[in-house]
């Protein structure tokens, strides 16, 4: 058994639906969030930024006394997971490959669209993933820029959202795609819209799900879980501002956050020195 806990980072509070997924598959462990929000969003980003963005915040958590870390952003993990495999001395786990190999499980056609920022369009990791699983499989992939913005507004339910769904879908739908990975961690929010957009015979695939079944496989498999009899807690820390982080990470948390550490750009860049 091993009790120190698993980091987890991203942007900002997308990967919350991913830490979610988590603590209800991994009730016993502990876990320690690190959001980004001084310098998101990472999508619209270059590569080689993000990139340095992700070893700062990784190194960190490492200092810290992580057991593993997951890169909960799509486009952290499209940029940098590679390098920090090798640099870290923990295991790390990104969201891209358990999508992937879901897509690639769950497709009939072997048409697979993927909805996704900027970053993680442009770096192809998805199309390198994909064509590794099944070098007949095709992959269509759709920029989302007004997508993240739209769900961290006051409406993400709204009908600008709605409308921005419809545009994004519309490439694939003609591509004829029967699976749709939804590459971002915002986008399990507004699942139901995607839902009505697409309808029942299109296959959605989200990073949560699939994500926190490789942590824990990855965690037992290492022999690094924790007592399974056992509550674990979890804590939060943010570069931006603390009650916004609060506010709207429960949103996509969709359990309680009582506090909200603060941790300075300054300390990330010193933990990657």
């Amino acid at each position: 058994m091993d009790p120190r806990p698993v980091g987890v980072f991203d942007s900002g509070v997308g990967g919350l639906t991913v830490l979610h997924e988590c603590l209800v598959t991994m009730p016993h462990e502990d876990f320690v969030y690190v959001g980004d929000a001084a310098r998101l969003p990472y999508g619209p980003r270059p590569l080689a930024e993000i990139r340095r963005f992700a070893h700062e915040i990784a190194g960190y958590l490492e200092a810290d006394g992580v057991k593993l870390v997951l890169v909960a952003c799509n486009a952290a993990t499209s940029a940098a997971l590679p390098t920090l495999q090798e640099s870290l001395s923990v295991p790390v786990v990104g969201v891209i490959t358990p999508e992937a190999h879901a897509a690639v499980q769950a497709t009939r056609n072997r048409r697979i669209g993927l909805l996704a920022t900027k970053a993680t369009v442009e770096a192809g990791r998805y199309a390198e993933l994909v064509h590794t699983l099944d070098a007949g499989a095709t992959l269509h992939p759709v920029v989302c820029p007004r997508l993240v913005p739209l769900i961290e507004s006051d409406d993400p339910f709204g009908a600008a959202t709605t409308e921005a769904v419809r545009e994004y879908a519309a490439p694939v739908k003609r591509a004829g795609c029967d699976t749709i990975i939804l590459g971002c961690t915002h986008y399990p929010l507004i699942r139901p819209i995607f839902q009505r957009v697409f309808g029942r015979d299109v296959t959605l695939v989200f990073s949560a799900e699939e994500t926190a079944r490789e942590v824990a496989e990855t965690l037992a498999r290492k022999g690094i879980d924790n007592d399974p009899a056992r509550e674990g807690g979890y804590r939060f820390l943010t570069t931006g501002d603390r009650e916004t982080f609060r506010e709207l990470g429960q949103r996509f948390l969709q359990l309680p956050i009582q506090a909200v550490e603060r941790v300075t750009l300054a300390q990330l860049e010193a933990a990657a020195a």
